[in-house]
């Protein structure tokens, strides 16, 4: 394993956590108390708030920032611009501060589209897709595929990312899954 590689133009903040084969680009800023896993990736502009903690393998695209109160799992994708949110009902007059930040927390394998936004108090699924330009207004199940203002659940996808047939058994990678009361489970590969 190797260093972080971190581009002249970013910015890491005393205190931050940066993990082995981790690569940064440009115009980042990594605050103070931040913990990121190793062979992640973050794009360009990326904004890394206090005290947020991202596993391995995450890749994080251009234009996004993870504000205090967010948590990525390991392997989570997040699409160009995607938002995220730690305040419901923010004033500039009258700011709350950390203890009053709502949590997000987004599971294992979860991809976040471009564009969309994650408003804050949510989980988002291990595995789940959220649609380019979707607002998640609500906990997101396992697996789910969510679309749509405010997102609305689509179906199923596999977590190799493809969408899932009726039948439940994925087309790309042969794994098949059953829906249970607590939401979909994987029981087998064809």
């Amino acid at each position: 394993m190797g260093a972080p590689s971190i581009h002249e133009s970013s910015y890491i903040d005393e205190g931050a956590i940066i993990g082995d084969d981790t690569k940064i680009w440009h115009f980042c800023h990594i605050q103070s108390g931040a913990v990121i896993g190793r062979h992640c990736s973050l794009g360009q502009n990326v904004n890394v708030a206090n005290n947020v903690r991202i596993g391995n393998n995450v890749k994080i695209q251009n234009n996004v920032s993870v504000y205090e109160g967010v948590e990525l799992q390991d392997g989570v994708f997040c699409g160009p611009s995607c938002v995220f949110t730690n305040d419901l009902t923010p004033r500039a007059r009258f700011p709350k501060g950390s203890d009053a930040y709502k949590k997000t927390l987004v599971k294992a394998g979860a991809s976040i589209g471009a564009n969309a936004t994650i408003v804050c108090g949510h989980d988002i699924g291990r595995c789940a897709m959220i649609a380019a330009g979707a607002v998640v207004t609500k906990n997101v199940p396992d697996h789910a595929l969510m679309v749509g203002v405010p997102a609305a659940q689509q179906g199923w996808v596999c977590e190799c990312g493809a969408a899932l047939p009726k039948d439940l058994t994925c087309t790309e990678c042969g794994r098949i899954f059953e829906e249970t009361a607590e939401g979909l489970k994987q029981h087998g590969v064809s």
